[in-house]
């Protein structure tokens, strides 16, 4: 008896359960779903090769199960592609969301060839029919075609074109005795993995309006507000092979690497108003090699943001930054390695020969390592430190633990490393120490009589 009466119960509360939820489908036209965007921006997408995932959320703010009676893309063959729910395809009926849920929407595309250098635009609509009213939600993307680029090898002078992108796959190899020349506004985007090998000689030539781009081939945001541009690891980064030689690089980012720049043994390197960033090793690296670095910024790197060993090195009215985002941070912001006796690495190679002059060292972690230099050919002058030190044969009339107020807001995902009105860093430099080819910065503005430190005399604009 007691077991009929436990079944006869179970089969009272489901069919309880049974009546709550088909009777909880609420009919209002009221009822309707909510969106987490407005528009869901695709951003600047390569032509002819499919989209990274993008994806929004449909809501059920209500008290009962709302039905989605149809969606669809309004041009069922086009560019884009949805998944709702888990299931793809171009419709759906009946899709149920119970009260105070969710489902995701994601939105995929291949977009055709533009056949002009320009971005194309192209807009695609999903519609959301519930209880008799229709709402809808835009897919956004800009279409750019791009010159194709796998495992080239640069045999003979080459000269690249400014008229469309570049997409890199695999490798870009300038080979011994030829040189590529890169004009301003070219921008090399490189796919996972890819990498540029330069045992020639590489030469670019950006300017103030329009500086050659070296970065991933990933662009929109990450998640929320993270930009692709603030993400390391997308590619693997530029090598000078040993013996390299003449290699002048001018108005150059290159970011977004896995190792950044390395300049190899006996390799020469030359940079002008250059930003080398976010990279998950060091953004730049030279082993032995002949570096000179007038007005640049070489920033956020895991390991840190500069790494010298050996070799001979020209730097001034630099800017080394480590606001690094996505890992801690491994060492002091610029190394220096085989110095002397006391910092030999047995590599039987010259100890270092280094000037550094007009720079800041500031950011999160320590700023320099070794913080002595005694003993060795590397002069610090008339540069701000963050480190609370003192003046000496090496440091030279520095400026010791001043935060020289960079415009950077990391919480914020801002990287902006011009200086604030009130820096201790502004009109301070030695003008005198300014080589000639450095008299303007990265944005063509004038150092004159009395320079910043840093890489930045510009103001910044709203």
């Amino acid at each position: 008896m007691k077991t009929l009466l436990r079944i006869i119960f179970a089969f009272v509360v489901l069919s309880a359960f049974s009546g709550c939820i088909e009777d909880g489908i609420d009919n209002s036209p009221s009822a309707q779903p909510e969106f987490s965007v407005d528009t869901l921006r695709l951003g600047v997408v390569f032509t002819d090769q499919p989209t990274p995932t993008s994806r929004f959320m449909v809501y059920n703010r209500h008290d009962k199960i709302i039905s989605i009676s149809n969606i669809s893309l309004r041009n069922p063959d086009g560019a884009f592609r949805i998944n709702v729910d888990g299931f793809s395809g171009s419709t759906f009926s009946n899709v149920e969301i119970r009260p105070n849920d969710s489902i995701y929407v994601f939105v995929e595309a291949t977009l055709p060839a533009n056949g002009v250098p320009s971005l194309t635009d192209l807009n695609e609509m999903i519609d959301f029919t519930t209880n008799g009213v229709t709402r809808s939600v835009v897919i956004n993307a800009s279409g750019q075609d791009v010159e194709r680029m796998r495992g080239v090898i640069v045999e003979s002078d080459m000269r690249l074109d400014a008229a469309y992108p570049y997409q890199v796959f695999d490798s870009l190899v300038v080979a011994p005795g030829a040189t590529l020349t890169i004009p301003e506004g070219v921008t090399l985007h490189f796919h996972d993995k890819a990498f540029m090998r330069v045992e020639g000689t590489l030469i670019t030539h950006g300017t103030p309006e329009r500086p050659v781009n070296m970065a991933g081939d990933r662009t929109g945001n990450v998640v929320a507000d993270i930009s692709f541009d603030l993400m390391a690891s997308q590619w693997e980064g530029v090598v000078f092979a040993p013996e390299s030689r003449g290699n002048s690089l001018s108005h150059t980012v290159i970011r977004n690497t896995v190792s950044g720049v390395v300049a190899d043994s006996l390799s020469q390197v030359t940079m002008l108003n250059c930003r080398l960033r976010n990279s998950a090793g060091y953004s730049l690296v030279g082993r032995y090699a002949d570096i000179a670095l007038t007005g640049c910024e070489v920033a956020e790197a895991a390991d840190g943001v500069m790494a010298l060993v050996g070799g001979k090195a020209r730097i001034a009215n630099c800017t080394f930054a480590n606001y690094y985002l996505f890992a801690a941070l491994r060492g002091a912001g610029v190394q220096l390695y085989h110095l002397n006796a006391d910092n030999d690495v047995e590599s039987g190679m010259p100890y270092m020969d280094a000037d550094f002059t007009n720079c800041i060292f500031y950011g999160n972690g320590t700023d320099f390592y070794p913080s002595d230099l005694t003993g060795s050919a590397v002069t610090v002058r008339r540069s701000l430190l963050k480190s609370n030190g003192s003046d000496d044969a090496n440091f030279v009339d520095c400026i010791w633990g001043e935060d020289p107020l960079y415009f950077t807001v990391r919480s914020d995902y801002y990287f902006d490393y011009r200086l604030q009105p009130e820096s201790p860093a502004r009109n301070v430099g030695y003008a005198a120490f300014v080589p000639a080819d450095g008299d303007r910065d990265f944005y063509g503005v004038e150092r004159g009589a009395m320079p910043h430190l840093g890489a930045y005399q510009a103001e910044k604009t709203e």
